[in-house]
């Protein structure tokens, strides 16, 4: 009976690894983490220190957040533009709560959270049940959301919050910003529920052939529902960490973040047209468009032109990722 030697094995064992890295959706981001990283550092000395380290992610957070609803939307073939207008809505409605009616603030929290859950629910129906494209949908109900949030308040920021909810925003855990703790936590949970359960491969399933699927016994209505309501959920979380940092509700805020948080899960290595990517690749695209933003502030770019730069990064990342 045949069988390897022990150096036949040992060298087996690098080559495994580096085969599956070279076909990992981890590798290109990976990559470009570390050449954007090398090239910040030289163009300024203060890139590598911890303080701006820790600015990079701590400024990431809330996009950062967003994003993760965002892969799991992504990953099943959909997308999702009403995240920010969500967020803003969210955070509203829950300063509304503890401010306009007087009501304890973590009323106001669970307000944001239910909010959000719901709008999600609303997009997964529509998506889901109404046969409708996630694209048109959401950019429906991102205008319907931003609509609510200045028709509540008013146009005007909701402010007077209880002092402690700015723990949410700047506060401190052994040194370490809350946003940041947050946001790995809630990187952590995803990477679970994508990885280790029946749910996750069911996403990945839709994202690969959604007929295949179906035949195969996949709920895919109710699946695509969970994945709005997790997009929700991690809007208003996002909600909860810029209503601490602003110590206000804030119904204009968000404009634009659903882009960012495209560009985190496009760069991160996740396949547009869904079925193929990692959490982790999203998290890995965060830093990456926060080390982007950063280096460029750094170097004192333009700020219109860092927008062309960052457009033209993406289109390449997208362009890499389909060719890949």
């Amino acid at each position: 009976m045949p069988h390897n030697s022990p150096a036949q094995t040992s060298s087996s064992a690098p080559q495994s690894v580096v085969n599956r890295l070279k076909h990992s959706p981890l590798l290109l981001p990976m990559v470009g983490l570390i050449v954007v990283s090398v090239v910040m550092a030289f163009a300024s000395d203060n890139f590598f220190s911890v303080d701006n380290i820790v600015n990079v992610l701590r400024q990431q957070s809330i996009i950062g957040i967003l994003a993760i609803g965002m892969t799991f939307v992504i990953l099943t073939g959909g997308i999702d533009l009403s995240v920010g207008a969500v967020m803003a809505l969210c955070g509203t409605l829950g300063a509304g709560v503890m401010v306009n009616m007087g009501l304890p603030a973590w009323l106001g929290l669970l307000t944001m959270i239910v909010a959000g859950i719901l709008f999600g629910i609303f997009n997964g129906l529509l998506v889901a049940w109404g046969k409708m494209p996630a694209i048109i949908v959401t950019l429906a109900t991102m205008l319907i959301a931003r609509g609510f949030g200045l028709v509540y308040s008013g146009g005007y920021p909701i402010s007077g919050l209880p002092s402690w909810i700015s723990w949410f925003g700047i506060g401190r855990i052994g040194g370490i910003p809350v946003p940041i703790i947050i946001m790995i936590v809630l990187y952590a949970l995803a990477w679970l529920l994508l990885q280790r359960t029946s749910f996750g491969r069911h996403v990945y399933a839709i994202g690969g052939n959604e007929t295949a699927a179906s035949l195969s016994g996949v709920n895919t209505k109710r699946v695509k529902l969970i994945v709005f309501m997790l997009s929700g959920f991690t809007s208003a979380m996002a909600a909860i960490i810029l209503t601490g940092r602003l110590m206000s509700g804030q119904p204009g805020a968000g404009v634009a973040f659903e882009l960012d948080a495209i560009a985190m899960v496009v760069l991160g290595g996740t396949a547009i047209a869904g079925g193929r990517g990692l959490i982790l690749g999203t998290l890995i695209g965060a830093v990456l468009l926060g080390i982007i933003n950063n280096g460029l502030n750094l170097m004192g770019i333009n700020p219109y032109l860092q927008d062309v730069i960052k457009g033209f990064i993406i289109l390449l990342a997208i362009y890499i990722s389909r060719e890949w």
